[in-house]
């Protein structure tokens, strides 16, 4: 697969994972900033400056994507803790037993 399919592949990726309903808001965010960061023509540091010019793009993007799938990874956790406490819910022996 060539770099443009391999490129075009993750950002069809990164947007499929916004679409996503269980995707957290502020991960959405992040992941829409990152694909805008990079397909915008427009730099905190522009492009032309040697070197300097594209650490811009090999920093902010990949924090952006990083910091996007931490929350969404904490969201999943969460998930599963109340998915447990739920699971577990009816099998809990009350404390408070009624004796007469």
């Amino acid at each position: 697969m060539s770099k443009t399919g391999e490129f075009s592949t993750k950002v069809h990726g990164y947007l499929d994972v916004v679409k996503n309903e269980e995707t957290p808001l502020s991960a959405k965010v992040l992941l829409i900033a990152a694909v805008a960061y990079f397909l915008w023509p427009f730099d905190l540091i522009p492009d032309f400056i040697p070197i300097i010019g594209y650490l811009d793009d090999l920093i902010i993007v990949p924090l952006l994507i990083w910091l996007a799938f931490r929350q969404i990874e904490a969201e999943k956790q969460r998930r599963l803790v109340e998915q447990r406490h739920r699971d577990t819910l009816g099998f809990q022996v009350s404390s408070h037993i009624n004796r007469n």
